[in-house]
């Protein structure tokens, strides 16, 4: 079977050699003065014009690096930058891959082990999120504190496999995947470019695989369990990356708010006409008398009756955000809306570190 974008399924992406291909090649492409790149950062949806900014710039498509797969998502462009970024020299990676496209998570991953071959200590990931804080506002900036993915706990991890070692171990921790001391600098750099602190915001995001949009219940639950966002990446670079040693660094932009109100009721709603209509009840009953004689009598009685039916009302408050619902054209508004504010908190992040 075809896999997406005409990717060959003999890629082994369990060898050294696979990744290292892609790597040498990047070189050859770059100036001598440009072979350590220092810094990486991943643009979600609608972030890649931080791309733009970076000077001394040299672009190089997925498609003629060897190994990589194309992304095929709108607002993903599928091309690296290189370039320097507040003086320091930096690989922007515009428009990510995702499981939901077909490709493996190994495959998803694939450039962030090629950039630690060429010298990135730090990455930085951006990603368009939809919000399950009800405290947040549509573009909040969330710098993510920790993650809760849904994928992993279904046993779906881009580490599955034979382990590379000679990127990092087999069982690499993750509970200090976020760098506390780059969450640091982020809210300083906040600060520094004029961002209102009520907009800046800390917390957990969640992964699920997407490409459909949470169910209101499933949106409740991640919420219960401690999430604050909620997006469709992230969370396997972010794993891949600690795996390798590298410094993270994520940011979410809320694009939107999520559904999670219950939703109308359909027994509600039909059971609604009943209600102010006078029902009648017909009840029949049947009782033996005995004479002075013993002679028994059976008398059948029927009375009718009537009530006022009730029934149930659809709950006007718990279906207040029945009116929700996310799509992409939406977060890709949003994104473009905040990408100035984005671009900025970002090169001062790099600047400050």
């Amino acid at each position: 079977m075809a896999t997406p974008n005409s990717v060959p399924p003999s890629i082994d992406y369990f060898s050294m050699e696979t990744y290292q291909a892609a790597a040498d090649y990047i070189k050859t492409k770059l100036p001598a003065t440009m072979q350590q790149i220092e810094v990486m950062i991943i643009c979600g949806s609608g972030l890649g014009g931080l791309a733009d900014t970076l000077e001394s710039q040299v672009e190089m498509h997925y498609k003629d690096i060897p190994n990589f797969a194309v992304s095929t998502v709108a607002g993903h462009a599928g091309k690296l930058v290189f370039g320097y970024l507040s003086g320091k020299l930096t690989v922007c990676m515009v428009g990510r891959k995702h499981a939901y496209e077909g490709h493996s998570l190994l495959r998803t991953v694939f450039p962030i082990r090629v950039m630690k071959l060429i010298g990135v200590h730090t990455v930085i990931v951006t990603n368009a999120a939809g919000g399950l804080n009800h405290d947040f506002k549509v573009a909040d900036i969330m710098v993510i504190q920790d993650h809760l993915s849904i994928p992993s706990m279904a046993g779906l991890s881009a580490l599955i496999g034979p382990n590379l070692d000679a990127f990092g171990p087999r069982f690499p921790p993750i509970s200090d995947a976020y760098d506390y001391n780059l969450r640091l600098v982020a809210f300083k750099a906040s600060q520094e470019v004029g961002i209102p602190a009520e907009c800046m915001q800390e917390g957990v995001y969640c992964m699920v695989s997407g490409p459909s949009y949470e169910s209101r219940a499933e949106a409740r639950n991640l919420n219960k369990m401690g999430g604050d966002c909620v997006g469709m990446s992230t969370v396997p670079e972010v794993i891949v990356a600690r795996h390798a040693g590298m410094k993270v660094l994520g940011l979410s932009l809320i694009t939107n708010h999520v559904n999670q109100s219950v939703g109308k009721s359909a027994k509600a709603e039909a059971f609604a006409a009943l209600k102010d209509k006078k029902v009648m009840k017909t009840v029949t009953s049947t009782t033996t008398k005995t004479d002075d004689k013993g002679n028994k009598t059976t008398v059948v009685t029927t009375t009718t009756t009537s009530s006022e039916g009730s029934a149930a009302g659809a709950d006007g408050d718990a279906n207040a955000q029945d009116s929700i619902i996310v799509n992409h054209e939406e977060v890709l508004e949003t994104s473009a809306a905040r990408s100035k504010d984005m671009q900025n908190l970002v090169r001062t992040i790099v600047k400050m570190m």
